[in-house]
């Protein structure tokens, strides 16, 4: 893997996923000698990323349902 001209670099899927960074999420890196080490933030907001995808998703709604409506929809009734 290169490191671009703007210093970035991809971390591949595989690893991503195993250790849960979405996007958005909060990283530090540590250097240990000649070292690396990649993390995530000690101390971030762990319920930030929901309540971005909350207000994002808000208004947004199209039908007009109660909740009695939607569960028989879920559970296939």
């Amino acid at each position: 893997m290169r490191i671009t001209s703007k210093g970035q670099v991809t971390i591949p899927q595989h690893i991503r996923e195993d250790l849960g960074l979405l996007p958005e999420t909060e990283v530090e890196m540590v250097a240990h000698g000649q070292t690396v080490v990649l993390r995530k933030a000690k101390g971030g907001d762990a319920g930030a990323r929901g309540r971005r995808l909350i207000a994002h998703m808000r208004g947004r709604g199209k039908v007009r349902m109660i909740t009695d409506q939607i569960m028989a929809l879920t559970r296939g009734r």
